[in-house]
């Protein structure tokens, strides 16, 4: 760590002298000339978040449940799982929350071979580039505009990121957006397959997904991160799909291999967007996964299988994306056993390969833990996302530990919280909506 410490150092006095050369020929000039201001503030930024990365490595920081239930063995069948709770309010924050294209009766398509390949032209290409955390609006504008909707990035960035530097918008959040600002209809669903992407494609439908990667950060250090990218095409001869990647590039190919591993940390969730006139060729691609029940019930079954037959890392992702199922077929008890043996396999894994931002992106443990009573698990899950983020841009762990505040009896702490997540994300459903039952000013 030392030897971390004195190369950000030596970095910090060599901009240092910069500002200090910027200083004698006059601060307030050069200060004006566009760019300078962006680089300095950037670099000032870069130094500070390395400096305290190296004092407080964040993947030291391990959440592991007080709860000392027995090791539950995981199932397969969806039948032994009923709901074990009803919440008291929506779930806001869940993954689909807004399932508008749920059919009354499924479509029965009657299955034909998928081409070898297939690839969807005339989408727009943007970029993340430039913007704070701006890869969720760069990809749903890729999204939109192979539909001809005529906007840029940053319309559906002031709605869904309303603070810059806010940490990651929710699949939901995106699906409302499409829902009431464009003309164009989503769904969210969850336990998506490589096969029901190349449907999706081969019939016209670009698709977002949501998947983990590994990108170096302000540290310089590999970290795994949530990214959205979208699927436009695939080639069975090479096993790679074509996507269009805000952070990467426009036709960025990724292996069928690479993309499953990817998708997983995710449960296998994808964003489609499309014409009202063709819900019905939709719907009939997507099949059972209509359904968003459905769609979690095979979520929970893959889930099931591969929390048995894989290890590390990638169970620690299957023993969540199980949780992350339940919590969605409301088996808050059941969801609430499979993320107390994630995160205890979490904090016995690497410190190198540990995804320590997972809460950033993920809220199914606080559904889990708040609607089984562990109030206090819920605050020790949001104490350390948000001690371990040099930034705590993540209203939704401010909002979760408000509600466990308040349920606990602490209104002073809860109110605080609610009003630091309206703060970061202004206009937060949760938030203003727990502000105005609590009677808090603005």
């Amino acid at each position: 760590m030392s030897g971390v410490i004195i190369k950000n150092v030596s970095r910090f006095w060599r901009f240092l002298g910069l500002v200090l050369l910027i200083g004698g020929v006059g601060l307030g000039t050069v200060w004006m000339v566009p760019g300078v201001r962006e680089r300095v503030v950037w670099h000032l930024e870069a130094w500070r978040v390395q400096v305290r990365y190296a004092l407080k490595p964040p993947q030291e920081a391990v959440f592991v449940p007080e709860s000392t239930l027995p090791t539950m063995p995981l199932v397969s069948s969806p039948t032994a799982l009923p709901p074990t709770a009803t919440p008291s309010h929506p779930i806001d924050e869940a993954v689909n929350s807004h399932p508008t294209a749920t059919p009354t009766v499924l479509p029965t398509p009657t299955p034909t071979p998928l081409p070898p390949e297939a690839y969807i032209s005339g989408g727009r290409y943007y970029d993340q580039h430039g913007l704070w955390n701006y890869c969720a609006p760069a990809t749903l504008a890729i999204a939109l505009s192979y539909w001809g909707w005529q906007g840029d990035r940053t319309d559906i960035g002031r709605v869904v990121k309303p603070f810059e530097k806010d940490k990651n918008v929710m699949p939901y959040e995106l699906a409302d957006y499409v829902e009431k600002y464009t003309g164009l209809r989503a769904l969210v669903r969850a336990g998506g397959t490589l096969d029901l992407l190349k449907g999706l494609v081969a019939a016209g439908f670009p698709v977002m997904i949501e998947k983990g990667v590994y990108l170096r950060d302000y540290n310089g250090r590999l970290g795994w991160m949530g990214h959205y990218t979208v699927v436009s095409g695939y080639q069975d001869a090479t096993q790679r799909f074509i996507t269009q990647d805000a952070y990467f590039s426009p036709d960025y190919l990724v292996t069928y291999d690479d993309l499953l591993w990817q998708w997983r940390s995710f449960n296998y969730v994808f964003l489609v967007v499309y014409p009202p006139e063709r819900e019905a060729e939709v719907l009939a691609v997507l099949g059972p996964y209509a359904d968003v029940t459905e769609s979690y019930r095979r979520a929970m079954q893959v889930a099931s299988y591969e929390a048995s037959a894989l290890s590390g890392l990638e169970q620690f992702f299957a023993l969540f994306n199980y949780g992350t199922s339940l919590v969605n077929l409301q088996d808050y008890a059941g969801a609430a056993h499979a993320y107390d043996q994630a995160f205890t396999l979490m904090a016995n894994l690497p410190e190198d390969k540990r995804p320590w931002r997972i809460m950033w992106y993920q809220t199914g443990p606080y559904f889990a833990y708040y609607y089984t009573g562990r109030y206090w698990d819920v605050i020790r899950l949001a104490d350390t996302t948000i001690g371990a983020a040099d930034q705590p841009y993540i209203e939704e762990s401010f909002i979760w530990r408000a509600r466990a505040r308040l349920a606990l009896g602490d209104t002073a702490g809860a109110a605080e919280d609610v009003r630091t997540a309206l703060e970061y994300h202004p206009g937060f459903i949760p938030a203003v909506e727990m502000a105005q039952a609590m009677h808090l000013q603005p």
